[in-house]
């Protein structure tokens, strides 16, 4: 089965490790500024895939099933980040005909949504953070922190690894926080919706 692994770096690398430790053959993609990245020589083989920006080359569905058709990939693996809690790639990968190594894009329709998955932990009885469960509304960004102690976190809705998340210390600081957090989030995982979340120390 040979795997092309949707993603760029660290983890695409280990990924990479593991086929090769499993005997899988390996596609690594790259956009045009990582032409020469550690992940790409460390492929059995590697393709191109757009331009550096993100949106156009790591967050373009059409172009990974594309670099998947043409090297003759079996499975695609997401790494983390970018598309790899995105329901909608799973489900393209999946009516390629491809393996999608990762969760089913029912499950995650349900987790990979953050908001929806709070929700659902809700609905278990499990315990939750208390916070925000709505997006963050552009008309009433303050209004929506009443009732929440600083410092809080601004959190992308979608995604993980960290990307789109701001810590606000006080509530002056609340718009920009949002403003950067969507911009990352949009750029990291092609979806700026934020929401707030009390920020945990301990």
């Amino acid at each position: 089965m040979k795997v092309m692994v949707a993603n760029r770096g660290e983890i695409a690398v280990r990924v990479l490790r593991a086929c090769r430790e499993l005997g899988f053959p390996t596609v690594a993609v790259y956009s045009e500024a990582d032409r020469m990245a550690l992940h790409t020589r460390y492929a059995d083989e590697a393709v191109a895939i757009g331009p550096a920006p993100a949106t156009e080359s790591y967050l373009n569905i059409r172009a990974l099933l594309d670099a998947a058709k043409r090297s003759g990939a079996d499975a695609i693996h997401p790494g983390y980040g970018f598309l790899a809690e995105n329901a909608a790639f799973a489900q393209a990968v999946e009516e390629a005909g491809l393996i999608f190594v990762g969760p089913r894009p029912e499950t995650l329709s349900l987790t990979g949504d953050k908001l929806a998955a709070k929700r659902i932990a809700r609905e278990a009885g499990l315990p939750v953070l208390p916070g925000s469960d709505r997006l963050v509304d552009d008309g009433d960004t303050i209004g929506m922190s009443e009732g929440l102690d600083f410092p809080l976190l601004v959190k992308a809705v979608g995604g993980g690894g960290g990307r789109g998340i701001r810590l606000v210390e006080t509530p002056a600081d609340l718009l920009s926080a949002i403003t950067l957090a969507r911009r990352e989030a949009a750029t990291a995982f092609g979806d700026d919706r934020v929401y707030l979340e009390p920020l945990v120390t301990e």
